[in-house]
């Protein structure tokens, strides 16, 4: 008897674990930035987002949800995060501390729970499309729920990209 194998992320598992409705999205993993990954899957830009990890030192980790149009704003995260100022996590450095890799990061099921902000503009959407945990995979869900499991804050921290 062979194995079904089990096409689920952990993000996946975890959310319907806590009985969070999803819908879950498949798309081709040579798509390189979230605008590309919203137009493949005909979400709305706006209410897909990106996961950004950063640092203080490289020993304080805070994260950040944010749309795929929109950039991050490094001072209104220091400030958010009581701060003088952050960095972008090293690339080389995601993988062993969130457990996720560069365009598959998601705020759910990081290894370590570090503070995590939702931006204000997603924060009064129903639902955000955001990283199953695996690239080539996305997952819509309420934004409540998400907030809510990741102990998340709201704040202002980012801007329209140029």
């Amino acid at each position: 008897m062979s194995k079904i194998k089990d096409d689920k992320t952990n993000v996946i598992r975890i959310l319907l674990n806590e009985g969070v409705p999803i819908t879950e999205h498949s798309y081709d993993p040579s798509a390189t930035d979230g605008e590309s990954v919203a137009r493949i899957l005909g979400t709305d830009p706006a209410a897909t987002c990106k996961t950004l990890v950063t640092t203080k030192d490289g020993k304080k980790c805070f994260v950040f949800v944010l749309p795929v149009d929109r950039e991050l704003d490094l001072k209104a995260c220091a400030a958010l995060a009581g701060e003088k100022s952050l960095s972008m996590l090293p690339q080389k450095d995601l993988f062993a501390l969130t457990g996720y890799i560069h365009g598959g990061c998601s705020p759910i099921g990081m290894k370590k729970r570090f503070p995590t902000f939702f931006d204000k503009t997603v924060s009064d959407l129903e639902k955000i499309t955001l990283s199953a945990g695996r690239v080539g995979r996305q997952v819509t869900a309420p934004v409540q729920d998400l907030m809510r499991l990741c102990g998340a804050f709201v704040g202002e921290f980012s801007r329209p990209k140029p």
